[in-house]
């Protein structure tokens, strides 16, 4: 197999970034190409350090947006880059080297839903279906060309650390599947049609602004609390509300049948139209 890439650079963190490091890491008696790998987010559950240090593989963590961004620009090889899990801004002018093509998983089908958390905003938004989108990345953000999308169904009771491993599993399919028509530059990548003054959804956004209004129903506080519920790995801060006129926290959530009601302290019971309770754990602040 023939490509003109001589080298490959994995940008990102994660189950995704990980399984695709391992991938390319894997081909490379196909095609030669050198790899390395820079973690941008130190994270803690990441396992990339890990699968670099098992298999010999070069390994960099460049925490700094502008010490990256100077060693990407030193690149002078033919080079894929392959941003996996990965939310640093390449700049334009690095996108634009005739030797740099670089390729971005992103977890929602564009052009829809571009931006930072978007498993969060499609169970806020009460959509049925979501998937990922590996494109090639221009100097605008997430409106690259599209090189593979797949997609999957978004359940009644799906929270967002759920969805997201869903969507780490769908990434790495994607990019199996079109690995070697990237490296060998005949990937066949569709425009996206991008509305003017889309919707970018940013970092220091949470659904709902972080407030569950006890007076909305409990069909969208539940979608609310979903979108948020990243598990332990504490995407965004916990909930407030008001209970009898002062701030609480949201502690815990859960969807349960009416005779699982036990009456406590700090707990709330909300009626869904199906006669099920939200029930809702909070303290005091």
């Amino acid at each position: 197999m023939k490509t003109n890439f001589t080298q490959i650079v994995v940008i990102g963190y994660g189950k995704a970034a990980g399984e695709v490091l391992k991938y390319i890491h894997d081909r490379r008696a196909d095609y030669g190409y050198g790899l390395e790998f820079i973690e941008h987010e130190p994270h803690a559950l990441s396992v990339t350090g890990q699968i670099c240090m098992e298999r010999g593989i070069p390994f960099a963590s460049m925490p700094d947006k502008r010490e990256l961004g100077d060693y990407l620009g030193e690149i002078r090889e033919k080079t894929l880059i392959v941003s996996a899990s990965n939310n640093f801004l390449f700049p334009a002018a690095l996108v634009e080297r005739e030797n740099i093509t670089i390729i971005n998983f992103h977890n929602a089908l564009l052009p829809h839903y571009p931006g930072r958390n978007a498993p969060s905003w499609v169970i806020y938004q009460g959509e049925e279906q979501t998937g990922i989108t590996w494109h090639y990345v221009t100097a605008g953000v997430d409106e690259g060309s599209i090189i593979v999308q797949k997609s999957c169904e978004i359940g009644p009771d799906t929270k967002a650390y759920e969805l997201t491993e869903r969507l780490m599993d769908l990434a790495c399919e994607g990019f199996y599947e079109c690995f070697d028509a990237v490296l060998r530059e005949n990937a066949q990548a569709k425009p996206q049609e991008v509305a003017p003054g889309r919707r970018m959804y940013r970092s220091t956004e949470i659904p709902g602004d972080g407030f569950l209004d006890l007076q909305e129903k409990p069909e969208k506080l539940y979608r609310l609390l979903r979108s948020v519920d990243y598990g332990k790995s504490g995407i965004f801060p916990p909930l407030q509300t008001e209970v009898s006129g002062a701030r609480a926290e949201i502690l815990r959530y859960r969807k349960i049948a009416p005779e699982k009601r036990q009456e406590g302290a700090d707990m709330l019971y909300l009626p869904f139209a199906d006669g099920q309770l939200l029930k809702i754990k909070y303290r005091m602040l």
